[in-house]
């Protein structure tokens, strides 16, 4: 029984990502109307770039052992924080777009740096950032929407290059990028050691506490960005943008093989499990199936992905 569940498992790791995405493109194909058209297919790789642009910087996050919860609350506060220095203040857009750049930024590397002198579990110290934030993006304005952004400002979340979305190809910039750290430098694997054996990588020589601001300022920086594009994409500032994304991202993370323990996972593998969950929200809709539904399979699926990835941990525990 034992071995047969390993054999699962590691099925699972090496094709079964792939496997649950065919699957579902070939179910929603089928029970779906319009699901394969070439503009419905377009309009998921635009709806999934700023939820996935987000989830790189997560990524490189929980392989290096750490975990964000605070990124839908840094794109909350970076995007009223623009919308407010664009239309209520009359900056340029370049100066208001550095400022919210810097801010995430900033709010990544707090995150990382209270984590290290104070020695608090990175999941309390995001979670409290993620409160802190959300509270912050309301009393910017007192909960109002900021609207009206310049012209020039909406293109970057509404325009496009050929038949090709501006959003989508920013994220493919952001996965190429995110391949390219993590498979062919030495910040990448020094990223998969910090979160493979934190004390090890210390005593390999590797300045720990400064690759950990690093890479919790990268997420905030890739939530800045997210937030850029949404805001151009809505035309508005929305206190309560990005509110789902701290448990979306980890779902798309964990569903595409990057273990909550850290020192595992690839940016392709979490890639996929974003796409993975744009089809089903996609598809869900398109049958008219309720919003909350869709929470409940999302809550599933990371409590599925959660339970394989520490049901293999254990077994290596007990080979070690």
């Amino acid at each position: 029984m034992e071995k047969t569940s390993n054999k699962f498992i590691t099925f699972y790791k090496k094709f079964g990502i792939y496997v649950f995405l065919v699957a579902v493109v070939i179910i929603f194909s089928i029970i779906a109307p319009n699901f394969l058209s070439v503009a419905n297919l377009i309009n998921i790789l635009r709806q999934v770039s700023i939820f996935g642009i987000v989830v790189i910087g997560v990524t490189m996050v929980m392989i290096g052992g750490g975990m964000d919860l605070s990124v839908g609350g840094i794109m909350a506060v970076v995007g009223m924080v623009m919308g407010y220095c664009m239309v209520n203040v009359g900056l340029p857009i370049p100066v208001a777009v550095i400022i919210g750049i810097a801010l995430g930024v900033a709010f990544g590397a707090i995150n990382g740096v209270v984590a290290i002198k104070l020695h608090i579990a990175p999941i309390i110290v995001t979670l409290a950032m993620m409160l802190v934030l959300q509270g912050v993006a309301y009393l910017i304005t007192g909960g109002y929407p900021i609207t009206g952004m310049p012209k020039a400002f909406l293109t970057v979340g509404q325009g496009y290059v050929g038949p090709v979305p501006i959003p989508v190809i920013l994220f493919v910039i952001f996965i190429v990028f995110g391949w390219i750290v993590m498979n062919k430098t030495y910040l990448g694997r020094n990223i998969y050691a910090l979160g493979g054996n934190k004390e090890a990588a210390r005593l390999a020589g590797i300045n720990v506490n400064k690759l950990t601001v690093l890479v919790y300022s990268f997420a905030g920086f890739a939530a800045s960005i997210a937030a850029i594009i949404m805001v151009a994409r809505t035309n508005a500032s929305q206190p309560g943008a990005g509110s789902s994304y701290a448990f979306d991202c980890m779902t798309a993370a964990c569903l595409g093989g990057v273990s909550i323990a850290g020192g595992e996972g690839k940016i392709s593998g979490t890639v996929v499990g974003v796409i993975i969950l744009g089809i089903l929200d996609n598809g869900l809709v398109l049958m008219g199936v309720n919003s909350n539904f869709q929470s409940v399979i999302k809550g599933l699926i990371l409590l599925l992905a959660v339970a394989i990835d520490c049901y293999q941990g254990g077994q290596k525990r007990k080979k070690a």
